[in-house]
């Protein structure tokens, strides 16, 4: 049985750091990603990493910069180091995995194409 399980959010203030981290179970996987949503807002891509031909890595633009995924593929997790955070990224942040090998950076940020999703980490950070 898959599992993903996010840990690690909180409440900061704009400037600070967090990491959240997604430990999976069951499998592992090549593509693997996070969204956030926001109060009364649609699920939104945040990052994608694809392991398959050596760890190309996708951001929305309003995070290029400030956040960065990785994997450590030994421990079958994922995280998301979130650096200058800003109070436009408050939501709650959801880990995602596809059973796919490879996608395409269009279909990566579709929450559709993804088959296994954490319960999700509330980040809140304050002006």
């Amino acid at each position: 049985q898959v599992q993903l399980v996010e840990s690690g959010g909180g409440l900061v203030q704009a400037g600070d750091s967090l990491r959240l981290s997604c430990a999976a179970s069951g499998r592992t996987f090549s593509i693997m990603g996070w969204f956030r949503q926001a109060p009364g807002k649609d699920l939104e891509f945040v990052a994608a990493i694809i392991t398959w031909g050596g760890g190309s890595t996708y951001y929305t633009d309003s995070v290029k910069g400030r956040f960065t995924i990785s994997r450590d593929i030994s421990e079958n997790t994922l995280s998301l180091q979130m650096n200058s955070l800003k109070p436009e990224d408050t939501a709650v942040y959801y880990c995602a995995a596809d059973i796919a090998t490879y996608k395409s950076s269009a279909r990566l940020r579709v929450p559709g194409e993804y088959d296994y999703w954490g319960q999700g980490t509330q980040v809140t950070v304050s002006s």
